[in-house]
């Protein structure tokens, strides 16, 4: 169950529907649209509710069957746009993500956040903690890592995302990154998903291995339930586009690694179709330092 506030909803008409989904047992959960705000109700429900409509305020109440109550559509029927730096996800905008998979040293990153930049992308990826297949592969500098690779973005002007592994790596990534990524490991791993809810940061959650829609929606629903509505739903995909200065040199990934030369390519190509669907990408002198 959703209630749909007003427009022009004031924030004390907003707090006694808190309030009164708190006295009926239920969890209230704000959720700020583009247009609207929304309240979600999750728990048991009671004929109550329906005297919500009546308070001031409220626009009206929509049931939700589905069992992800909070990102199904009818919660926000206008869609969402989520803030990542200076970047904006969702309306018209083509935000790409681009970086080496796993941050090797300082010189690194910086180069390859520089030749990314240039080439038009406006996050910078790297992960500090790498989760990998075999024990004995490179498993990431973890806090050096963090500090590389937050620097390399303020110098180019970016954002940065990494991937949380655990609770530990989430608490030293949260001082250092703008966006925290879920990797599709550990899409369902609850305790997780749970604090990096808490945790308020935008979460870029990626969709595990043989997941369904619905499981990979449920994984989202445990961040919001935790009022942190700053989702953004990433398909994995075969492999992600990686930027590596030299990818035969890569500690990890290195094959499926693109070269600056190789993504400036790539680039130039997504440009012609972001055109084409009317969507803006922003080139690096177009961004905000």
């Amino acid at each position: 169950m959703v209630i749909v506030m007003n427009g022009n909803a004031t924030s004390d008409q907003i707090e006694a529907v808190n309030q009164r989904l708190i006295e009926l047992g239920l969890k209230p959960n704000l959720i700020k649209g583009i247009n609207r705000i929304v309240i979600g109700a999750v728990g048991e429900e009671r004929p109550e509710i329906k005297e919500l409509e009546s308070m001031p305020g409220v626009e009206r109440i929509v049931p939700i069957m589905k069992p992800f109550k909070l990102v199904s559509r009818e919660t926000n029927k206008n869609g969402s746009a989520i803030r990542v730096g200076n970047c904006l996800f969702g309306k018209e905008n083509f935000v790409v993500i681009a970086g080496p998979c796993a941050v090797e040293s300082e010189e690194q990153v910086h180069t390859a956040a520089k030749a990314a930049r240039a080439a038009g992308a406006n996050i910078l990826r790297g992960g500090a903690f790498k989760p990998r297949t075999s024990p004995y592969s490179f498993q990431g500098l973890e806090e050096e890592g963090l500090k590389y690779l937050s620097k390399a973005a303020k110098a180019n002007g970016m954002a940065c995302v990494t991937e949380v592994i655990d609770l530990n790596s989430l608490e030293k990534a949260l001082g250092y990154v703008d966006m925290l990524q879920v990797g599709a490991r550990n899409m369902q791993n609850f305790q997780l998903l749970r604090e990096v809810g808490r945790s308020k940061k935008p979460v870029l959650l990626k969709r595990g291995l043989s997941a369904t829609i619905e499981e990979w929606l449920m994984a989202a629903e445990y961040i919001m339930s935790e009022g942190n509505d700053k989702i953004i739903l990433c398909e994995r995909g075969i492999r992600t586009v990686e930027v590596h200065p030299n990818p035969s040199q890569a500690l990890c990934d290195g094959p499926q690694s693109l070269s600056p030369t190789e993504f400036k390519q790539l680039m130039d190509e997504l440009i012609a179709i972001a055109d084409a669907i009317n969507k803006s990408i922003t080139r690096s002198d177009n961004i905000e330092a």
